[in-house]
């Protein structure tokens, strides 16, 4: 199962990229964990000062963009 968090203080963007991970994965027809990490503290833990950020199992993919649904299939792989 992969875990999947969107850091981000829940902007249009942030749910703009949630949008398009769980379709990424649904697509996929991955089972998939998905977390929404909103707590400043939470987000600089991993290091991230532009939000939205993608972060799968752990890794830090994006931030401070929305890549396309291809894009985010191509990271889950």
């Amino acid at each position: 199962m992969k875990k999947i968090q969107i850091l981000g203080t829940g902007c249009p963007k942030c749910q703009k990229l949630t949008e398009q991970a769980k379709q990424a994965a649904s697509q996929m027809g991955i089972a998939f964990e998905l977390e929404k990490v909103t707590e400043i503290g939470e987000i600089m833990k991993f290091g991230v000062m532009t939000t939205p950020a993608l972060v799968i199992d752990g890794a830090v993919k994006t931030m401070g963009k929305i890549p396309a649904v291809e894009e985010i299939k191509h990271m889950l792989q």
